[in-house]
This record gives structure tokens, sequence and C-alpha cells, in this order.
């Protein structure tokens, strides 16, 4: 139950996080756990930290369902750090990367990728202002890449892959920030995931890389040691200071899904609220949502009404009544709702009859 003093928080990042989590943060603030001090104050090299870091990785394992021969840890630099990691450590034997553009972090993944690589798009749904999915195939990916990167999730745009795609036995590289733990996805798929938490999983600061194990001894000898996967693995992330208080906020979000039943439970609250949302907006003649239906995400929502001035004065009086952050990125105008985990579904119901209530006086 969201608490009356909060307002409901569709920011697309930083995003709202479980009041449960907030209040369990809030009692271990200045003494976590009975060690006398903040997880903010705690060595890094500490037992108590230790702990934390290791359950964080567990509990991922776990919601996830991650195979044994893959490594996971929990790195510095936000999503953008790695769309320099990932040429740096796997795009090394060919030197041919291909991409599938489907919204601006995509190409700028792909932007980054071409400044150490031989970087191709083998795909793009930029032709339709980023409205759509493109059908993909193992024939468009050139057989000698060393991986093909996709965005899981597009944030700005409001689309989602149904399905990770064939690559006929390329390693698949895929940015989860704004998707991961709220619908199951095999991670066997994939040869490398990574996600900044500040979307679905944490705060800002920490960074999720999940990555086959067989992908680690790759690395550029030119490559960076803060950016070498091997040497981050080795070290259990703590190859220097950590961001030790967001990592510890990662946990316990990790420990409170999991209490709710995991990742299957929030898929199913997660479909219904955004078909709530989208039933609504299609059932309208004021509202529209831009995206292809089969390509629509589950995460984040964005519409518009017939004009700018109504969609200005729509996200001022949200804000009035405690619908806070629904103005949509300028590369698609209007509105977006984003509705990760955290959400509850009463912020997504109150959203709806506040969008009754503007057409009724517009």
């Amino acid at each position: 139950m969201q608490n009356k003093d909060r307002v409901f928080n569709f920011s697309a990042g930083p995003s709202m996080l479980p009041i449960e989590v907030l209040e369990r943060v809030k009692d271990g603030i200045t003494d976590y756990n009975g060690t006398g001090m903040s997880v903010m104050e705690m060595s890094h090299r500490s037992k108590p930290y230790e702990e934390i870091n290791a359950r964080a990785e567990q509990l991922l394992r776990e919601l996830m369902n991650i195979p044994d021969d893959y490594d996971v840890i929990f790195v510095q630099g936000g999503a953008t750090n790695q769309f320099s990691a990932v040429p740096l450590n796997i795009g090394t034997g060919s030197r041919k990367a291909d991409y599938v553009l489907t919204g601006n972090f995509a190409k700028k993944s792909y932007q980054e990728g071409k400044r150490f690589l031989d970087a191709a798009v083998a795909a793009s749904s930029e032709d339709r202002n980023f409205s759509y999915i493109p059908e993909l195939a193992p024939s468009m990916f050139r057989s000698d890449a060393d991986y093909v990167h996709i965005c899981y999730n597009n944030t700005i745009f409001g689309t989602k892959y149904a399905a990770p795609p064939e690559t006929g036995g390329i390693p698949l590289v895929c940015d989860m920030s704004s998707m991961i733990l709220s619908e199951t996805v095999d991670v066997s798929k994939f040869g490398l995931i990574y996600a900044g938490a500040q979307k679905n999983i944490g705060p800002a600061g920490v960074t999720v890389v999940i990555i086959r194990h067989d992908l680690i001894d790759r690395a550029d000898k030119n490559c960076p040691i803060m950016l070498r996967y091997a040497d981050q693995v080795e070290a259990k992330s703590l190859y220097n200071t950590p961001p030790c208080f967001p990592t510890y906020v990662v946990m316990e979000v990790l420990a409170y899904l999991k209490e709710r039943g995991g990742v299957p439970a929030m898929q199913k609250i997660n479909e219904r609220k955004a078909a709530k949302l989208y039933d609504y907006i299609d059932g309208s003649e004021f509202y529209r949502n831009p995206v292809d239906k089969a390509a629509r995400s589950m995460m984040n929502v964005p519409f518009v009404t017939p004009s700018k001035e109504l969609d200005d004065a729509f996200v001022k009086g949200a804000a009035e009544r405690g619908l806070v952050s629904l103005k949509g990125h300028r590369l698609v105008g209007g509105m977006r709702a984003s509705i990760y985990n955290a959400m509850p579904e009463e912020g997504v119901d109150a959203l709806i009859d506040y969008m009754r209530e503007f057409r009724k006086k517009a």
C-alpha cells in the first residue's frame, strides 16, 4: 500500500523503489544489522559487506535462474559504461559486431562500439521513429561477428522485444536496464546481459553484468583495468571500493521480490498494470499510443493528447494530484508513464482516473 504522503513517481529513472524496501533501509541506516554503523560507513573488505555482496549475487541468481556457467558482477559507471566495456572485452576476435537499433540507447551503444571495432547496423526501426521492433533472422548477422547487441526494452520509445532473436550461434549481448526482473527471461539465450539498477532493481550507482564464463578472458590488452570483466569476476566485484550502499539497496530489493513470489509473480502484476493502461488508451479517442501493438513495452508507456498544449496541461494537472514525472522525452513528446516493478497497481488506477477526469474537462 502506498504511503499517503508519497507521490506516484512515473519517472523513467531513477525510478521509485518499493516503500517496504525504503522502510528497511531507513531502519538500518544508522545501525545495519547490529554492526553499529551504516553500510555507507563500513569497509568493503569487512565481513558484513562481503555478506551483502554475496547475498545480492545469490538472490539475483535465484530470481533469474542464472546457470552455473555464468558469472555475476556489480560494477560502477552505469549501463553507458558497458557500451565501451562490451567491445573492449568480447569484441576482440574478428573485431566485428552487429547492432540492432531500436531506440536512443541502442543507437548510443552502436556509436560507442564504432570507436573500438567494425560495428555494423544489422537492422533498425529509426525509419518510423523507433515505434516497432524489426523482424530479425540469423542471416541478417555477419557469421564472423564477435557478438550481436540489442536493447531489450526501449525506455524512451516504449518498445520491447517479444523474445530474444536467434543469432545463429553468435553471442547475444543485451542491455536489459529498463526491464530486468520484470518478466522471466532465459539467461542461457544470451552471452552477456547488463543493466543499470536505477530503473527496476535499485538506486543509481551500480550496474549488474551477467556474463557467460567462456567470454571472460577475451579482453583487449589495452582495456582499462576497471572495465575488465575477468578482473572484476576474480575480485568478486570488490577490485576497488564498490558502490556499497546502492548494492545493499539492490540486495534488499531482490529479497523483497523473492518474498513476493519472484519474477513470475511480478510478471503477472506487470502484465495486469500494462493491460489496464493500454486498454484505456486504446478505448479512448482522445489519447494515443504510437507504438505497434506487438512491440509495446510493459515498463514504459508513451501517449499523447490531440495537442502539445493539452499535453502540457495534462502533465501540470497530474503533478498537482501527486502523479509526477509524466512528461515524455523530447524525442517523442507527450507523456510517458514508467510503471516498473515498484509502481503499485493503485498508481496505475490513479493515473487512469485522472486521464478520465482530464478528458472530460478538455
